[in-house]
């Protein structure tokens, strides 16, 4: 039917930009037509054909390819796809990282929201001053960041005592050693579906390292497309960050993610900060969150108070270590959520949390923590 329509659309447009620029052309239809005649046909065809293309069938958009995704057969979805929405990972010139191929975008891809089966469990791991947050359904399993360095072994024996052999996914928020610091040790131990990283590139050690890993076991990085959703288990997952292509502070470079269960939701906002906060406000994205694990360990930078106003959490996640030397968490943040009576849990008061739904209801296994903040 888009195809009939396309085609009468297509002709009926042509004629009647013939009809504008030289009614004369439609009139000689049937009679001896000039040189000219000819060109102006011909141009107007190609105008109409222009506006088809661009306006009314816009196959080139990579929305429209999803919703027709499902009615395509694989072979022609593999063609089409590869052509149209390859976008290269241009700041990397290893041959081992994404390029963002079709097949990494869609293999997870997802149109509804299934119904809820079991229960979500997320692990916020107790990791010290840094970020590390598993989420499983249905023995399928995310793991949002890793921990410093010195966490490796701490965050292996978690993930092995869960039962864990495969990590559907796995997400690097951004290159702080904070975050990504046992991720090597993470890729090198456990069977890897696919590794979401920002396209930023840092100079590190501990950047190395996790390239260096992601490498031996041929893998390869996809960048976040905002948009983008994919599941765990019976959960969905949307990527909501970074919406820009450069910034100042790596912590911008965040990428953050709802995960929908039922209706209970999650937001994990890596050390997003108050310029990714307002972007995401600006996209009219859906921040709306249950559970907000508060940006960048309950720093002043992040958690702007239009982006709370829109999460409008019903608890608040901090991770973040006793005595820092940053001290996190500050008390602006401490006193917004204070403010909207959002109880708080977090690791620096409670070690690991784990947040349970069944898809309507939300359960921690600690009592909420305190709204103080070092001085």
């Amino acid at each position: 039917m888009d195809i009939i329509f396309s085609l009468l659309t297509f002709f009926s447009l042509t004629l009647l930009t013939i009809g504008i620029v030289n009614p004369s052309t439609v009139i000689k239809w049937k009679k001896k037509r000039t040189r000219k005649d000819v060109f102006q046909f011909y141009g107007c065809a190609f105008i109409g054909f222009y506006i088809i293309s661009t306006y009314l069938v816009p196959f080139n958009q990579p929305e429209v390819l999803t919703s027709k995704i499902q009615n395509i057969s694989s072979i022609s979805q593999s063609i089409s796809i590869k052509s149209k929405l390859a976008a290269p990972f241009n700041n990397i010139k290893d041959k081992y990282l994404s390029d963002h191929q079709s097949e990494n975008v869609f293999s997870h891809t997802v149109e509804n929201t299934p119904s809820p089966k079991g229960i979500v469990k997320v692990h916020y791991i107790d990791v010290g001053q840094g970020d590390c947050i598993l989420v499983e359904n249905n023995q399928h399993y995310m793991l949002i960041d890793a921990g410093n360095n010195d966490d490796s072994k701490l965050v292996l024996d978690y993930l092995k005592k869960q039962g864990i052999k495969k990590l559907d996914v796995v997400v690097g928020t951004h290159p702080h050693e904070d975050h990504i610091g046992s991720l090597d040790a993470v890729i090198n131990n456990f069977d890897i579906g696919k590794v979401y990283m920002p396209k930023i590139i840092n100079t590190t050690k501990t950047y190395r390292d996790v390239i260096t890993a992601i490498k031996s076991k041929e893998l390869r990085i996809t960048p976040p497309k905002v948009g983008e959703r994919f599941r765990i288990g019976d959960a969905t997952a949307s990527i909501l960050a970074p919406n820009s292509e450069k910034y100042k502070d790596l912590n911008n470079y965040s990428i953050v993610i709802k995960l929908t269960y039922g209706s209970t939701s999650y937001l994990f906002t890596g050390d997003a900060e108050g310029l990714s906060e307002k972007e995401m406000l600006g996209r009219g994205s859906d921040l709306s969150a249950d559970v907000l694990k508060v940006g960048h360990h309950g720093s002043h930078s992040s958690s702007i108070i239009e982006f709370l106003n829109r999460v409008n959490p019903k608890y608040a996640v901090i991770s973040c270590e006793k005595n820092n030397d940053y001290k996190h968490p500050h008390k602006e943040t401490m006193d917004k959520l204070e403010k909207r009576n959002i109880p708080v849990y977090r690791t620096d008061e409670s070690g690991t949390i784990i947040c349970t739904s069944d898809g309507q209801t939300i359960n921690f296994n600690t009592s909420p923590g305190s709204y103080t903040y070092p001085r």
